[in-house]
């Protein structure tokens, strides 16, 4: 199996941290999405990473389906429950964390434009998305070690990488560790491992 990729996509860190946490052998193969030869476009009509691509040559898309294709493929550390109660516990979480990515990565790009571009209002609506969502979550964790029960699980990995993006791209206007001590004290358990350490976004 292979893996297109990101350095700094928060969805496709996810996918490689339940590789390694699964000790599921992926190879990895970074892409430049603007790069007119990249090959995503050819595995995912959407163009976006991260893209798994099968034996087959067949393809996965996106991290939400690639994560629980990995985590049924061996019976090891499953990072999804089967219990119905928990899995959806931890599917709420997981679609919370992306879609704090999703309005992240929105601001992100529209910052990117020139100033004259730039629609404030655009960035405003977007960031207090990823502001809501970052109390409701740290709320939500309270005290608790892990965000669903008292195990490590993809509710985990998918706030972790969100976190991961977040500091990357808006250290300079969210504190994660003052505002959302919670989060920052899950963040810091999380970076233990070493599936989180190997796959620490690059600033660029």
């Amino acid at each position: 199996m292979k893996l297109l990729y990101t350095v700094n996509s928060p969805y496709a860190r996810k996918v490689r941290i339940v590789a390694a946490e699964k000790h599921i052998d992926i190879k990895l193969e970074p892409v430049v999405l603007t790069d007119p030869d990249c090959p995503v476009k050819h595995y995912n009509p959407l163009g976006k990473v991260p893209v798994l691509i099968l034996a087959d040559d067949e393809s996965l898309y996106d991290s939400r389906v690639i994560a629980e294709y990995l985590d049924n493929r061996t019976p090891l550390a499953h990072l999804i429950p089967k219990d119905n109660s928990a899995k959806s516990a931890v599917r709420r979480w997981e679609a919370l964390a992306d879609g704090v990515c999703d309005a992240a990565v929105a601001v992100m790009l529209e910052q990117r434009k020139s100033e004259q571009m730039q629609d404030p209002t655009f960035i405003t609506k977007h960031m207090d998305k990823v502001l809501r969502g970052l109390r409701a979550l740290n709320d939500d964790l309270g005290q608790n070690r892990w965000c669903v029960g008292d195990a490590f699980s993809l509710a985990d990995i998918a706030v972790g990488c969100m976190l991961g993006y977040v500091n990357l791209r808006f250290s300079n206007v969210i504190n994660i560790a003052d505002d959302y001590p919670n989060l920052e004290r899950l963040q810091s358990n999380l970076l233990k491992r070493q599936s989180f350490s190997d796959t620490m976004p690059q600033p660029n």
